[in-house]
């Protein structure tokens, strides 16, 4: 009664760290040794390992425990015991004590041949298990070269995408640039094309008004000539005036006229007086008829003769009128005439002014038209020779970048070779005995320093291959032989002669790319269109 309590304390004690236990056991570890203790019957291991209602690891435990709770302290030590070989972690901590690892109850229930057969079981299982792992390792190693090669082609391809990304960026660069360059010559044209058009403005506004300049002088001299004209005429008649006044008799000789006309009336008195008289006596006498015949026909005569006289004076007068006006008529025709002359002269000068004015604005116009021809063909001349050097250095960039892409599928067939030359040399055979393994463990353990150390130098050189591979091939230099140290030579001086080529290219490339204008310096390492770890792998 006893022995059932201390069995039940016991597994109470264990009840609780069922939660832990149940998630830490593997059942499969555990129940050979408690087979070998007797324990546990065959069909109690097979119901825990293989029943198919039993799918979780977690209620596999959980059966095993209520299986050997059956058993009771015998279970329990059994128990124990093998928590102390296979958990002594969990063990030290329900017990709070070392594992001693005495093996008491396997000894006393199988003796010691059970004791060494199980502990035979359990080295063939780790040797199964050191197996297993070092073919997962192998698989593992495999696995990351393959990574590694595909990491290369990642990088390659990466390389590829950054100068098509950068070839891109340039040709946009070049359009923003092109473009400012287009708005900058269309607003230049627009402002030559509003100035050539305010100047033709202020010309023709000019022309315009030295035209009504030009007309008002002809005018005023017109008004000019005809005020001449018209002092010439009233000169003439003023002299005309003064001529008549001139030529007119002076009173001396009108007195005389008078005294001869009161002496002819004064005869002509007395002749009537004495005919009076000479009828009063011509009954007197026959004389006085004849006497009077004859006054009467000298008084005939006289009358006559007077008559004539009037009449030629009349006649002549009537002449002299008639002359000055033909005169004046012909005065006037003469400075009509001439005024005609002047005016037709005026014209003629006019018209010679506007034809010679005509004849200098044609031979402007074709001068213009001759320089805008030349500027035409000048300025095409100098397109097509910008867009042959622009398709030039296209065609130099083009090139440029298919010769890096070369070197890059050059370095990457390269870093390749370089690579199936290190996975040649790590899948040579390994013997299988117990001193081979540890001491192929000891020089895998040896080789992961290394190994890590390289990984640290790829993921502080930004994962560049090509000292990936070099790191690589410099810790197994010993194992390569003369001919692959030979062969790595070979690469890395060709490949730093390529990288030398490629970096003097780059700078004069950078330095033709750099404009005349501008006083900041030049960042050697970013004037082209790859960084460095594209050719210098650093």
């Amino acid at each position: 009664m006893l022995e059932e309590d201390n069995d039940e304390i016991c597994w109470n004690n264990l009840e609780n760290f069922r939660v832990k236990l149940i998630s830490v056991i593997d059942p499969s570890r555990i129940t050979p040794y408690l087979r070998q203790c007797k324990v546990l019957s065959p069909d109690d291991e097979e119901q825990v390992l293989n029943d198919p209602s039993l799918v979780m690891r977690k209620r596999k435990a959980g059966v095993l425990l209520d299986i050997l709770q059956r058993t009771g302290h015998k279970g329990f030590e059994a128990f124990m015991e093998s928590l102390e070989l296979y958990y002594p972690q969990l063990y030290k901590k329900i017990t709070g004590k070392e594992p001693s690892r005495v093996f008491s109850m396997i000894i006393d229930t199988a003796g010691e041949s059970g004791l060494s057969q199980v502990l035979m079981n359990e080295i063939m299982k780790l040797q199964s298990a050191v197996q297993e792992e070092r073919r997962k390792a192998q698989e593992l190693t495999v696995w990351l070269h393959s990574k590694e090669d595909t990491l290369r082609e990642m990088w390659v391809r990466d390389s590829l995408l950054r100068k098509h990304q950068e070839r891109a960026q340039r040709m946009k660069e070049e359009r923003d640039s092109l473009s400012k360059e287009l708005r900058k010559c269309k607003d230049e044209n627009y402002s030559l094309a509003l100035s050539y058009a305010k100047q033709s403005e202020e010309k023709s506004a000019a022309l315009m008004k030295n035209r009504d300049l030009l007309l008002e002088i002809d005018q005023l001299k017109h008004s000019l000539m005809k005020a001449e004209d018209d002092c010439k005429l009233e000169r003439k008649h003023t002299m005309k005036l003064k001529h008549a006044i001139e030529q007119r008799p002076s009173h001396e000789v009108v007195w005389e006229i008078q005294q001869e006309k009161e002496l002819l009336l004064a005869k002509n008195q007395e002749l009537e007086n004495t005919l009076q008289v000479g009828e009063q006596n011509l009954e007197k006498s026959f004389s006085k008829e004849i006497l009077e015949n004859d006054c009467s026909q000298t008084v005939a005569e006289r009358r006559e003769l007077v008559n004539t006289i009037y009449s030629l004076r009349k006649e002549l007068r009537r002449a002299k009128v008639l002359q000055e006006k033909f005169a004046e008529e012909k005065e006037m025709l003469e400075l009509q005439c001439t005024s005609l002359r002047k005016d037709s002269q005026m014209y003629k000068k006019r018209i010679e002014a506007v034809l010679q004015q005509m004849e200098e604005v044609a031979s402007e116009r074709d001068q213009a038209l001759l320089t805008r021809e030349q500027f035409h063909v000048q300025y095409s001349k100098n397109l097509v020779e910008r867009d042959a050097y622009r398709k030039q250095i296209r065609e130099l960039g083009e090139r440029c970048d298919e010769m890096q892409l070369q070197l890059f599928q050059k370095e990457s067939q390269l870093l390749a070779t370089e690579a199936k030359l290190k996975r040649l040399q790590l899948e040579l055979p390994t013997p299988t005995s117990d001193l081979d393994d540890s001491s192929s463990r000891d020089s895998q353990e040896v080789s992961r320093v290394p190994w890590n150390k390289c990984n640290k130098t790829v993921k502080q050189k930004h994962y560049h291959p090509a000292h990936t591979v070099k790191n690589l091939l410099v810790l197994d230099s010993a194992d390569a032989g003369s001919n692959l140290e030979l062969t790595l030579e070979l690469a890395e001086k060709e490949r730093r002669r390529m990288k030398d080529c490629f970096e003097r290219y780059r700078r004069k490339r950078a330095m033709r790319r750099v404009p005349k204008g501008r006083h900041h310096e030049v960042d050697w390492e970013n004037t082209s269109g790859s960084d460095n770890t594209d050719t210098e792998g650093s």
